[in-house]
């Protein structure tokens, strides 16, 4: 398949794309959009290929059911985790799923009913926003299973919530509800259930009829300062100064000055 606008689906992730927005879902809502390992497996592949379709200007990311997701999927732990070895391959692949939605080049919404929890919230904060409908819970759950969370995604906690409130999550295990993630940073818009999915497509929609390459641009500085970059290197320099001579910036100050609405391609 060279594009992603036909229907997909594979190992529990189907994805549909209508009107260049992309929709991706978890779909295991028997087991509460539980993540298994060939769902982390075609992330990376799916990913790619939504970066690369130019029909798909924006990802909303849900889950299937009543529940965003609700972790890993513990049946497999018997096998994934049956040494050191296979832990060590497991959570790699892990983590190269969440990078891949997290360096996804097209803006990325989390619309998140029921739980988001553990992998679920990794997921979710892997996305650039996340939209919670009245009611949702997130977690971070390792302390009750005995383990830690990753480098990366606890990193990601850190930068949306601080350091005291990622300490406190993560030490609790405790379930944080849509209100109090948004006011510590770690949701984006609290909505009424009825309205979380027309409302995630509506915003999505709206960022589609901007220019998608100053949008490409943001988020690979905004990237770039989160992982801690120094300084204004180079490269994000001419990130910068090269957005002046495209075709989307001379559309849309010619569109300023004429007083209409831009015609971005």
């Amino acid at each position: 398949m060279n594009s992603v606008s036909e229907a997909f689906a594979d190992g529990g992730l189907h994805l549909s794309v209508g009107q260049n927005i992309a929709t991706m879902t978890l779909s295991r809502p028997e087991a509460r959009n539980a993540v298994t390992e060939a769902m982390w497996q075609a992330l990376p592949d799916l990913c790619d290929r939504l970066g690369r379709d130019e029909n798909v200007r924006g990802v909303l990311l849900t889950g299937a059911g009543d529940h965003f997701c609700g972790g890993a999927d513990v049946a497999e732990f018997p096998r994934v985790f049956a040494s050191p070895a296979a832990a060590r391959d497991y959570n790699d692949l892990v983590e190269a799923g969440r990078l891949a939605l997290t360096l996804l080049p097209k803006p990325t919404v989390a619309a998140v009913r029921g739980y988001a929890v553990g992998a679920g919230c990794g997921i979710a904060m892997a996305c650039d926003l996340r939209f919670a409908a009245v009611g949702a819970q997130f977690a971070m759950p390792p302390a009750r299973l005995g383990a830690a969370y990753p480098v990366t995604g606890t990193r990601q906690l850190v930068d949306l919530v601080g350091p005291s409130r990622a300490k406190d999550m993560l030490f609790s295990g405790r379930m944080v509800m849509a209100d109090e993630a948004v006011a510590m940073g770690l949701a984006d818009r609290v909505l009424p259930e009825e309205k979380l999915m027309g409302e995630a497509l509506a915003y999505l929609q709206g960022i589609a009829d901007l220019s998608a390459d100053s949008v490409r641009r943001s988020k690979k500085i905004v990237q770039a300062i989160s992982d801690g970059v120094d300084g204004e290197p180079a490269e994000l320099r001419d990130l910068f100064n090269e957005s002046f001579a495209g075709t989307d910036f001379a559309e849309g100050y010619r569109a300023f000055l004429e007083k209409r609405r831009p015609r971005f391609r």
